[in-house]
């Protein structure tokens, strides 16, 4: 078998408002400078991601790198993770996406040039993945993610993200995402769901359930601050039934974790749970949409290895 080059770049052109396309001439230089050896894959529609990164770990690639957001990276992280042999292969992010929330959890620089520069370095960290079993099409499916998943609110507004991209960049897209979020949120009802954690179960109103890998989700909010990739557990937030009031006096506290200790909303650390809810509700993961309840969620401890700075997570 001919040899392959040590690293398999995926680029999302239309990551972050269509920014990894003008971004990605300057990442390709950067990684010829600092000698990685590799070659490169654009994605053209969701899921290309998925099969360019399992058939590169099929060929014997030592790493997949991600260049886009988080949706970039979980479709790069099924493909290594529903390959033959995921352990021989390690991820690699460069972020250009709009929130890069799995990144930043990681410490992942989100400045290219030392991104590229890390991915020529020998550390390396294994972390926890999640697995969502959700409804899609009345059949059952599956899917790894590796940030953040959630039932309510916040799949709702992600549905209207993903139905609605910005070809502006970035920053702009960042915008309009936030005014989208914004007129969803007083259009949202409180749903009554059934939640439950092995033999205990809880039916009750709420706002949104977040199952949380890593503590920053959606737009940067540090919605699980105590959630860590390799502590073999997964953070469960629920925003109880609580009125928009009380969410809006409470919004600046959801980037710093502040939230938490309010008496509707409660944090605690699962292996497990499943949701329900009589009327189908949306499930997303890492800002990708899969599918609807009911839904089961549960971790897979030490699961993926990634291309890590030293000293950069603890």
């Amino acid at each position: 078998m001919s040899s392959v080059p040590f690293a398999k770049v995926i680029v999302n052109p239309a990551a972050g408002g269509y920014s990894g396309r003008t971004k990605w001439p300057r990442i390709n230089q950067l990684l010829c400078k600092v000698g990685l050896s590799f070659d490169y894959e654009f994605t053209n529609e969701s899921g290309h991601a998925m099969a360019i990164s399992r058939e590169a770990c099929e060929k014997g690639y030592g790493c997949v790198v991600a260049v886009g957001g988080d949706g970039t990276v979980n479709e790069v992280v099924n493909g290594i993770l529903t390959s033959t042999n995921p352990r021989s292969t390690a991820l690699g992010v460069i972020s250009t996406g709009t929130a890069c929330n799995f990144a930043r959890s990681l410490g992942i620089p989100q400045d290219n040039a030392s991104a590229c520069l890390l991915l020529t370095g020998q550390s390396r960290v294994v972390v926890d993945v999640g697995l969502v079993t959700f409804q899609n099409q009345n059949k059952t499916s599956q899917r790894y993610f590796v940030g953040a998943a959630d039932v309510g609110m916040g799949s709702a507004v992600v549905d209207i993200w993903n139905r609605q991209p910005s070809p502006f960049g970035s920053h702009l897209n960042h915008l309009l995402r936030l005014t989208e979020a914004l007129i969803h949120f007083f259009q949202h009802r409180n749903k009554l769901m059934k939640i439950q954690i092995g033999p205990e179960v809880v039916t009750d109103y709420s706002f949104d359930v977040v199952i949380a890998n890593q503590p920053y989700f959606a737009d940067g909010m540090k919605i699980a601050p105590r959630a860590t990739l390799n502590d073999g557990l997964l953070d469960m937030v629920t925003f109880g039934d609580i009125s928009k009031y009380e969410l809006l006096k409470m919004w600046p506290k959801l980037y710093h974790g502040g939230h938490i200790g309010y008496p509707k909303i409660e944090e605690r650390q699962i292996e497990s749970v499943t949701i329900d809810c009589q009327d189908k509700l949306l499930v997303e993961a890492d800002g990708l949409i899969l599918g609807e309840t009911p839904a089961s969620f549960q971790v897979i401890p030490a699961a993926l290895t990634v291309v890590l700075a030293d000293g950069s997570f603890a």
